[in-house]
């Protein structure tokens, strides 16, 4: 354990130096992952330069993970696991109205699989800097994979995208904080023709997930041959309905590989009035949709903004395939502290108000999922993102009721962060433990993000979390999520 605590620690140290300033890089690196391009490609008059005279932007990292128990057993063990990539995207020049991007992502890991008896299922927040799939069958360490290759056409202020591609939506997003991108393959239509109103229509044929080097259904578990780890295969996120598996949607005579599809709506025509509207339907399986309504009250120096979330999940016919609980294990004869076991309808309503002094922001956050069933949003777009979703926290389980106190200094719209972003928050979570749910808990964050001064390609992040079961300590353990990432983009 020594030893874990000393390398973290020397890590911590690889961010430390602060120089002068100098000009604003090519791209930037915003606290949640996105990217945004500073320098883009021109509008050319031939093939041939529309291919030369494209860019390619480059990024290196590395992220470290240090996850740690309180008390170990065979189900939780402490890991450290180092990472280092790269990642390079190549946008074309555009052709009367024609794109092209292509972006190839790779990674390699570092751990001792001794640390955790070889079982890389007890890995946490590490498990997206390799493919565990790829690992049990080979041993490697080791992925590859073209996240983005697609072609765009725009026509005035609306955008047509076909192939694979970062799909930033409520419910579909890229997720890029670890090594490789979440990323769709399908057609989708972003618009901002409309004054003052931003549209996105998507449909989603297939996902790749993160520690993914192939595609694979976006709403799927792949039991399909348990003994070769065919559920690494399949969608195994971490907020995937398990019951929703090939082996019930088989059985019930559901498609294995049925699409996704999004419309997402942004409109701000009223003055200080932000206006969200997103749904997705799976055809023949289920259908959520989300309205969100943000007032701004301005003052002289601060401003005070009151934020409504509301969220609808309609089943259509997936409940009878999987069930009420995201685990996939109750049914009528063992109802498993749901009143409808086999459905899924389910609600959430949530509640916040962010105030904004000079370049503070603190939000008071509530959200309720209703005591019947969980929600499911397993694209990595968390429906309780900006009011009580910390880091690795996946509150969305029936009957859960949660509490945050937020806390951001230094955030900027232009994601170069010379002086330190500070983000923390302080989490409670009322679980219902009847649905054999992690007991109730207060979750304390911390992070921090920087770019290098004289070197703004160079950005550091640390972040570290802390869990506290507030319940018998001897059952579920408290544990510390500790993570360090550096980029360099040029």
């Amino acid at each position: 354990m020594n030893k874990k605590h000393s390398l973290f620690l020397s890590l911590l140290t690889l961010g430390s130096s602060l120089f002068a300033d100098s000009n604003v890089p090519k791209q930037a690196l915003k606290t949640n992952g996105q990217l945004i391009y500073n320098e883009k490609p021109k509008e050319v008059d031939s093939l041939k330069s529309m291919l030369s005279e494209g860019i390619v932007y480059s990024r290196l990292r590395t992220n470290n993970f240090y996850f740690a128990y309180d008390h170990e057993d065979s189900g939780h063990q402490d890991s450290l696991v180092g990472s280092l990539g790269a990642s390079f995207v190549y946008k074309s020049a555009s052709l009367q109205g024609f794109d092209l991007t292509v972006g190839l992502y790779g990674s390699q890991a570092f751990f001792d699989p001794n640390e955790f008896d070889n079982n890389v299922k007890l890995l946490k927040a590490a498990k997206d800097t390799f493919s565990r799939y790829k690992y049990v069958q080979t041993g490697s360490k080791a992925i590859y994979s073209f996240a983005q290759a697609n072609i765009n056409y725009r026509y005035s202020k609306t955008d047509f995208t076909l192939g694979r591609q970062l799909v930033e939506t409520f419910y579909t997003k890229s997720n890029d904080t670890k090594m490789i991108p979440n990323s769709f393959d399908g057609f989708v239509i972003t618009s901002k023709d409309l004054s003052k109103t931003t549209t996105k229509i998507a449909y989603l044929a297939k996902q790749k997930l993160r520690d993914h080097e192939n595609s694979h259904s976006v709403l799927m578990y792949d039991d399909s041959n348990p003994a070769d780890y065919s559920y690494w295969r399949g969608n195994d996120d971490s907020a995937m309905h398990r019951g929703l598996s090939y082996t019930n949607l088989t059985a019930a005579g559901k498609s294995t590989d049925a699409p996704l599809i999004v419309f997402d709506l942004v409109n701000k025509s009223v003055h200080n009035l932000k206006i969200n509207f997103s749904s997705y339907t799976v055809p023949s399986l289920l259908s959520q949709a989300m309205g969100e309504l943000n007032y701004t009250i301005a003052f002289k120096g601060l401003s005070i903004t009151p934020g409504i979330r509301y969220i609808q999940q309609f089943d259509n016919g997936g409940g009878a395939v999987g069930g009420a609980s995201l685990k996939g294990d109750v049914n009528l004869a063992n109802p498993g502290g749901y009143s409808d076991p086999n459905s899924l309808d389910a609600q959430m309503i949530a509640a916040r108000i962010v105030t904004k002094i000079d370049d503070y922001k603190i939000n008071l956050a509530f959200t309720d999922i209703l005591d019947k069933a969980d929600l499911v949003t397993p694209w990595r777009g968390f429906p309780t993102a900006g009011y009580t979703r910390s880091m690795g926290i996946y509150n969305w389980r029936a009957n859960t009721k949660s509490y945050r106190l937020e806390v951001v200094k230094g955030a900027n719209a232009k994601a170069v962060y010379i002086k330190p972003f500070i983000q923390a928050s302080l989490l409670y979570v009322d679980t219902d433990e009847s649905k054999s749910i992690l007991e109730d808990s207060i979750y304390y964050y911390i992070g921090l993000v920087q770019n290098i001064p004289s070197m703004q390609e160079l950005q550091y992040r640390v972040r570290l979390g802390y869990r506290d079961f507030i319940g018998d300590a001897s059952v579920v353990s408290n544990y510390t999520d500790a993570r360090l990432e550096l980029n360099y983009l040029f």
